[in-house]
């Protein structure tokens, strides 16, 4: 008899409801983050729970509410859930958001970004959350500025294979990377010898030098793999 008035409510609930309602259960359990607040984790998870988190890691329900405590002394935070939609299919519903989050952490503040796409399910108890995926934003890393002579030192082909090579140059706005059959690209400067391209903030071209203090190459690293461009001579 249950079963039958969920899959009813269900068919006589409107969409723009469903995304409204799953929109405020899902704040809620962000603002029960910074509190350590175990109610609406034990309240809106399903008990079969799939999570995934962004190291990886596949958690329980158990393991998570294992994990909710409250914030030390001195630390505090605050995630704003941005960019809500939901699509429904009868008792199921599949959204997708942004955790915007600010932290206070000893003093300073920093802010993250999280891409959630969760899975809840309609039970006689009210919608459960059964799935959920996070995946942690990236932002590109704060720029800084270098002396045209030290900018200069990049400038060069750089070789993959003999058909792939890849030519940075120096103009008026600074550096750019061409890649052979692609169109040039901007390059900035994190650090010394650690060059990015804006917009890919998951990419570093870290440059090698010999015992002279000349590049003899970078390598582009994504994560934790790299590969290896030659500097032409």
């Amino acid at each position: 008899m249950a079963t039958l008035l969920s899959a009813t409510l269900a068919g006589q609930t409107a969409p723009n409801q469903v995304e409204a309602l799953l929109q405020r259960q899902t704040q809620e359990l962000m603002d029960a983050v910074a509190a350590g607040d175990r109610g609406p984790w034990t309240r809106y998870l399903h008990e079969q729970i799939v999570y995934s988190a962004e190291d990886g890691s596949v958690k329980t329900k158990a393991q998570l509410l294992d994990e909710l405590r409250p914030l030390p002394k001195n630390v505090w935070g605050k995630l704003r859930v941005t960019k809500f939609r939901a699509v429904t299919h009868g008792g199921t519903a599949i959204t997708s958001y942004i955790a915007d989050e600010d932290e206070g952490y000893f003093g300073q503040t920093i802010h993250a970004r999280y891409l959630s796409t969760d899975t809840w399910i309609e039970t006689p108890d009210g919608w459960r959350l059964i799935s959920s995926q996070l995946t942690a934003l990236r932002d590109d890393p704060p720029a800084v500025e270098l002396l045209a002579s030290k900018l200069d030192e990049y400038v060069g082909v750089y070789t993959l294979t003999p058909d792939i090579t890849y030519t940075i140059a120096r103009g008026p706005g600074g550096l750019t990377g061409e890649r052979t059959g692609r169109k040039p690209e901007t390059l900035k400067v994190e650090i010394a010898d650690c060059l990015f391209v804006p917009g890919q903030p998951r990419l570093r071209k870290i440059f090698q030098r010999d015992a002279t203090g000349r590049i003899t190459g970078f390598v582009e690293r994504r994560e934790t793999w790299d590969i290896v461009w030659q500097r032409q001579k």
